[in-house]
Order: structure tokens, then C-alpha cells, then sequence
């Protein structure tokens, strides 16, 4: 009987986007500030849909639930960028990289599947004027929306090099 390895990855060191100190300081404040700016855009969005009445139609509906996604997806990136900048740490363990993977995939389906709807928004409402109103009914897509919640990552077994090229894990 043959002895082998079964030794696998604990941790990828993610390389990013400079190592030299001097920038580290510049970079963790620029993205910081386009993190912020970014959140802020998007709930000033999500805030004047809900408060406005005007704005209750099912594209502006669309674009608020945008908006969270978006916000949900650059968190999950950057703030982990940002951590990494300022601990001077470049690791993250094999669990956080396939977290980090999942919450991806999660945000990008729902991403890819709310402009769908709101292409076909658009489509219904050129197209078709006189039935917008029953083809596009809150009671109609409300079942539908329970999609957004059932996307699978399937994981891969093993991850051969431990170095992750980008300042996130989707390798």
C-alpha cells in the first residue's frame, strides 16, 4: 500500500493590489471612500422609494431591491479588502474564501435575475401599454420572488495553490 499526501489548503494569501507600505495608507482611503460612497448612493435610492409614493411602481420596486443587492455584494469584497489593508494580514482561510465565494454567486444570481425582471418590466410596458397592469401585478410576481433565495454553489473538492490572484477569492 501506497503512503500519500492528504495534506490540504488551510489558507490562500490573497496578493492585492501593492505591497509597498507607503501606498497602503492611500489605498485603504480610497477604497474606504468609494465604499462609503457606494452604500450611501444606493440607500439614498433605497430610502426615497420607500418614502416617496410616487416611486411605488414595480421598475422603482426593482431598482431598491437593486440597490440592497449592491450593497450586499460590495460587502461582501471590500470590506475584507479593507480589513486585509489595514491588518497588514494578506490570509484568508479556506472557509471565509468559500464563504466569500457563496455570498458572490448569491448576489450575482440575484443581480443577474432582478435586471431580467426589470428588462421584462420595460418589455411589458413598450410592448404591451394596455396590459401592464395584469401582466405586471404584485400578486402575480410575489411567488417568483422566492427565487432570489434558492441559489446553489456547488464546492469544489480541493483548491491546488494557495495563492489567490485578486483581492477577493474566486479562484
Amino acid at each position: 500500500m501506497e503512503v500519500e499526501n492528504h495534506t490540504g489548503v488551510v489558507q490562500f494569501f490573497l496578493l492585492g493590489l501593492s505591497d509597498d507600505p507607503e501606498l497602503q495608507p492611500l489605498l485603504f482611503e480610497l477604497f474606504l471612500s468609494m465604499y462609503l460612497v457606494t452604500v450611501l448612493g444606493n440607500l439614498l435610492i433605497i430610502l426615497a422609494v420607500s418614502y416617496e409614493s410616487h416611486l411605488h411602481t414595480p421598475m422603482y420596486f426593482f431598482l431598491a431591491n437593486l440597490s440592497f443587492v449592491d450593497i450586499c455584494f460590495i460587502s461582501t469584497t471590500v470590506l475584507k479588502m479593507l480589513v486585509n489593508i489595514q491588518t497588514q494580514n494578506k490570509g484568508i482561510s479556506y472557509v471565509e474564501c468559500l464563504t466569500q465565494v457563496y455570498f458572490i454567486m448569491i448576489f450575482m444570481g440575484m443581480d443577474n435575475f432582478l435586471l431580467t425582471v426589470m428588462a421584462y418590466d420595460r418589455f411589458v410596458a413598450i410592448c404591451h401599454p394596455l396590459r401592464y397592469t395584469l401582466i405586471i401585478n404584485p400578486a402575480l410576481w410575489t411567488p417568483y420572488s422566492d427565487v432570489l433565495g434558492h441559489h446553489f454553489l456547488c464546492l469544489p473538492y480541493s483548491y491546488s495553490p494557495n495563492d489567490a490572484t485578486h483581492l477577493l477569492c474566486k479562484h
